[in-house]
């Protein structure tokens, strides 16, 4: 009897770490393989503007809404690197968005 727990117990160190190493195993190649590596999960908006003059935007980023959001967020880059968001629902908002999509269709 005492043989056999000892048996068992010399054992299990090693069934450990054989886990252990195929664990990492399959961590890496799940990561290799490209999955998606998701940097934020939530919302970036927790306030917004109505608008902004567009001669102090420097660029705009739209974000759908999605699982990390349940809401479209639009992101303003002002000329002097300060970063604002806008409220989507915006009369203001909305004519820039436009306005974008038309330009980046006609390209």
């Amino acid at each position: 009897m005492a043989r056999a727990a000892t048996a068992t117990a010399s054992c299990a160190p090693r069934l450990l770490r054989a886990a252990l190493l195929l664990l990492l195993l399959v961590a890496a190649t799940r990561h290799a393989a490209g999955a998606p590596v998701v940097s934020e999960l939530r919302c970036q908006c927790l306030q917004t503007v109505q608008g902004i003059h567009l001669k102090n935007i420097q660029s705009v980023k739209v974000t759908p809404a999605g699982s990390h959001c349940a809401q479209t967020e639009v992101i303003a880059t002002l000329k002097n690197g300060q970063e604002t968001c806008l409220n989507p629902e915006a009369p203001m908002v909305k004519k820039m968005i436009e306005k974008m999509l038309k330009k980046g269709s006609a390209n």
